[in-house]
C-alpha cells in the first residue's frame, strides 16, 4: 500500500492539471489532496468535486483559517459529511496566526473529537511574507499533549527545522512527520533519513511528493536508490527495508481515515 500524504491540484482545475495529477497518482495506490492556500474561498468545494470524481485513489485535506472561520461541531461535521473530506490542512506561517493561538486550540479540541487529523503545512521556501516563526514544530508540542488522539502531520518533515520534526515525533505518538523530498538535493535527503535513523524514528514518517514540486514516482526511486547517494565514501548508511517500510507505510491507517 502506497500513500502519498502531500499532493495538491490548482484551485482552477485546469483540463491539464487534473491530467497531470491524476498521470502522478497511477504510481501510488492513494493520494491525499491538501486544499492549497491561494485565497479561493470556494477552494474546499473545488477540492471536494475533484475527490468525488476520483474516490477511489483520492483523499481530500480541507483548507481551514481557524482564526477567521466561525467553528462548530456542526460547521466542522459538514466537512466531513457533505464534502466527503477526511482532514484539514493549516497554513499557519501564510495565513499568520500561532498554532497554539486559543481560537485555534478550540478548533483542535473539535478536530480531536470528529477524528480528523491535521496536516500543518509549512510556508513556500520564498514566501517573503509568511511568518516562519510559526512553522518551528516545537510550537506544535503543547497541541500534542493536550489532544493526545488528534493525528498531526508536520509537513515537509518540517524544513529547515527538522531537529525539532525528528524530537516531535520521537516524543508523541500522535505525530507523524511528511518525508517530502526533492530528487535533486541528494545530501538534503541523506542527511534527513540518516538522522530519522539514528533517532529510530523511522515508523513515524509518512511518504510524500509534494506534487506538482516533485513527482511521486521520481521521488520513491530515490528513495529505494539511497544508498546509492553515498558512491564509494565510508559514511553511515541506511538499511533499504527500512526505507521501502517508509514508502509502503499505509498512512491512512495510521490516521486512521476510514476509505
Amino acid at each position: 500500500m502506497i500513500v502519498d500524504c502531500h499532493t495538491h491540484i490548482g484551485s482552477t482545475g485546469d483540463d491539464v492539471e487534473v491530467a497531470e495529477h491524476l498521470d502522478a497518482a497511477e504510481t501510488v495506490d492513494v493520494s491525499i489532496v491538501l486544499a492549497g492556500c491561494d485565497g479561493d474561498e470556494n477552494v474546499n468545494r473545488s477540492l471536494s468535486e475533484y475527490i468525488s470524481k476520483h474516490s477511489e485513489k483520492m483523499v481530500g485535506f480541507a483548507l481551514l483559517d481557524p482564526l477567521k472561520e466561525k467553528l462548530g461541531e456542526k460547521s466542522l461535521a459538514a466537512i466531513t459529511s457533505k464534502l466527503g473530506l477526511k482532514g484539514m490542512v493549516l497554513y499557519c506561517s501564510a495565513c499568520g496566526f500561532h498554532p497554539a493561538h486559543s481560537r485555534a486550540m478550540r478548533f483542535y479540541d473539535l478536530a480531536e473529537q470528529l477524528n480528523l487529523p491535521i496536516f500543518f503545512h509549512p510556508s513556500e521556501a520564498l514566501d517573503e511574507q509568511a511568518v516562519l516563526d510559526y512553522d518551528q514544530p516545537v510550537l506544535l508540542d503543547e497541541i500534542a499533549r493536550k489532544f493526545p488522539k488528534l493525528k498531526i502531520i508536520i509537513g515537509n518533515m518540517g524544513t529547515p527545522f527538522v531537529e525539532q520534526t525528528l524530537a516531535m515525533v520521537a516524543k508523541h505518538k500522535n505525530v507523524y512527520a511528511d518525508l517530502t523530498i526533492n530528487p535533486n538535493r541528494p545530501w538534503q535527503i541523506y542527511n534527513i533519513v540518516v538522522a530519522a535513523f539514528e533517532n529510530n524514528v523511522m515508523d513515524k514518517l509518512l511518504f510524500g511528493s509534494g506534487f506538482p514540486s516533485q513527482n511521486p514516482g521520481e521521488c520513491i526511486e530515490t528513495l529505494l536508490g539511497f544508498n546509492k547517494i553515498l558512491g564509494e565514501t565510508n559514511l553511515p548508511t541506511v538499511p533499504r527495508a527500512n526505507i521501502r517500510n517508509i514508502i509502503e507505510q499505509n498512512s491512512l491507517e495510521l490516521l486512521e481515515i476510514e476509505k
